[in-house]
């Protein structure tokens, strides 16, 4: 059965929030966004502002969805990981470096690819965009190497309604 997980990238003034992974932990060395995985009976939105408070402190107080990350390492057929991924730009506190890892803020200008999971560099640019998304991530067993993938941008809900008005009538009061 996979692990079903969250992972928030915050957001604060043109820059964002990463957590490099202590030693001995999945991801040991990599800079990532924050979170982990889920508790039963725990939703997504429990678990990842949950998540955010214990590793930095934070408090969230707006999230926005982006996406569904599937991932799979080593046999391609079994899913390994079911990640939820949000971002949010509202929150109180200041952040504070936890067992998880310590936190760093970003420029995204300056964002360390090369230093974070294979797979972020494809769908990271789609959640600053403010897209949502849906991906498939293979890696090799030990995760060092991102062998396949694919990624689907959602599209907008087509049953929303778009203003069409021309010339729409000002009225002075």
């Amino acid at each position: 059965m996979p692990i079903v997980a969250t992972l928030c990238h915050i957001i604060k003034d043109g820059n964002f929030l990463l957590q490099k992974k202590t030693k001995g932990l999945f991801g040991e060395g990599k800079w990532n966004g924050v979170g982990g995985r889920s508790k039963p009976d725990e939703s997504p939105e429990e678990c990842v502002k949950r998540e955010v408070f214990e590793e930095t402190g934070l408090k969230v107080l707006g999230l926005k969805f982006h996406g569904i990350l599937n991932f799979y390492f080593g046999d391609r057929e079994k899913l390994d990981w079911i990640v939820h991924v949000f971002s949010t730009i509202n929150f109180e506190g200041e952040p504070k470096s936890s067992e998880e890892g310590d936190l760093k803020w970003f420029d995204f200008e300056e964002i360390p690819y090369e230093k974070m999971w294979g797979d972020d560099k494809y769908w990271l640019p789609l959640l600053f965009k403010g897209q949502h998304f849906r991906g498939n991530f293979y890696f090799d067993e030990k995760g060092e190497k991102l062998l396949d993938f694919s990624l689907k941008i959602a599209k907008t809900d087509k049953r929303t309604p778009k203003l069409k008005r021309k010339n729409p009538r000002v009225t002075a009061s």
